[in-house]
């Protein structure tokens, strides 16, 4: 196999750009260490980027997101296809979302990214669903806030203690000199081993809120990254200037914000079709008619192509919000680029998943 690097953006970030020729049968197994390892969370936030770029653009296909809710359960399982233009794949998540499994040993999201080529339809490569999808929403919350947060912003408010808080910490630190945490959870344990692991690994002041009003007083940045169902974030406590990451919740009767909230911000998406149809933060206040569709301000993609993003932003007092659906495309971009690097780096199990009938005999018909 042979590679090569290229630079992107600011030409200090590595972007490798590997010959994804295989032999035809052979599939990469990538799991959680392979992820880690292949996609810091610096280099997703440039991988979100060109791919949200490329959705605004109009180079990408992305049906909603079907559901199967089982029976007397909060539980679902669901299939996110999409095509990507650029970098050329495609490919599904395929996933369950089990709310039961909070606060358990058990992730509450388990599944597989599945990313094919798109000139003969390869299967190229098998993800952990769980670990991609981890980075990458954080990664995509880091785009939104090196578009719409002060350039000063240093005061950061975590809603939700668990993974995603996590993951959205390393993405604020890496967009805004972040000094100040404030924490809050509804398990004060969880909590406090937050604030424990942000001192140690950021060097930042961090402490525990009893409150969700009290995380907010002060920040300038706000990550809602809960399993409520009911909101956390009222419109009463936002302060001028602050920027609010909503990530917790795509069901349409649940919600991280209330009406108040949604109201009072400007709101940017990560897909209007997607914003329009799944998250109770917008849905509720929709059909409450305290809002119209038109509230939504922009697509983040929007924002990122030239001349578009003009006048999303009024001034440093504007509350900002930007409300994250996860898209299938996130996922493929970010398996490509995993992907890629396993190449170069020699990571990850190879195997023989077919995909070939050479020396075979055999001869797929189309039925087949």
């Amino acid at each position: 196999m042979t590679a090569h690097e290229t630079y992107a953006h600011d030409d200090v970030t590595p972007r490798v750009e590997a010959d994804l020729t295989l032999e035809p049968s052979r599939t990469v197994i990538l799991d959680r260490e392979d992820i880690i390892a292949l996609l810091p969370m610096t280099e997703c936030i440039d991988v979100m980027a060109d791919a949200l770029a490329t959705l605004a653009r109009g180079e990408a296909i992305l049906p909603l997101r079907q559901k199967i809710v089982l029976p007397d359960s909060p539980n679902f399982f669901a299939l996110m296809p999409a095509y990507l233009g650029a970098p050329k794949c495609v490919g599904v998540k395929v996933l369950t979302v089990f709310p039961v499994n909070h606060g358990s040993p058990i992730d509450a999201h388990q599944g597989a990214v599945l990313l094919f080529e798109a000139e003969h339809g390869r299967l190229l490569a098998v993800l952990d669903a769980t670990t991609v999808t981890a980075i990458r929403t954080a990664a995509v919350s880091g785009v939104a806030t090196r578009l719409l947060a002060r350039h000063d912003a240093d005061s950061l408010a975590i809603l939700g203690a668990g993974t995603q808080g996590q993951m959205h910490l390393d993405a604020m630190m890496a967009v805004r000199p972040i000094r100040r945490v404030q924490v809050w959870s509804r398990t004060t344990e969880h909590a406090r081993a937050f604030v424990q692991r942000a001192t140690d690994r950021y060097g930042v002041h961090a402490e525990v809120s009893t409150s969700p009003a009290s995380a907010l007083a002060g920040a300038a940045i706000v990550c809602a990254t809960t399993a409520s169902t009911t909101p956390v974030i009222e419109g009463k406590h936002l302060e001028a200037g602050m920027h609010i990451n909503a990530v917790g919740t795509a069901m349409p009767t649940a919600r991280e914000l209330d009406t108040e909230a949604v109201v009072r911000s400007r709101l940017f998406v990560d897909r209007r079709e997607s914003a329009l149809a799944e998250p109770g933060d917008i849905l509720i206040p929709l059909q409450e008619g305290a809002i119209t569709p038109a509230h939504i301000v922009a697509e983040i993609g929007e924002l990122l192509l030239p001349g578009r993003g003009t006048g999303a932003l009024r001034s440093d007092r504007d509350i900002t919000l930007f409300k994250s659906l996860g898209l299938a495309i996130e996922d493929l971009a970010a398996a490509h680029h995993v992907y890629r690097r396993s190449l170069a780096e020699g990571r990850g199990l190879s195997l023989e998943l077919g995909g070939s009938h050479a020396g075979t005999g055999l001869a797929m018909g189309p039925n087949a």
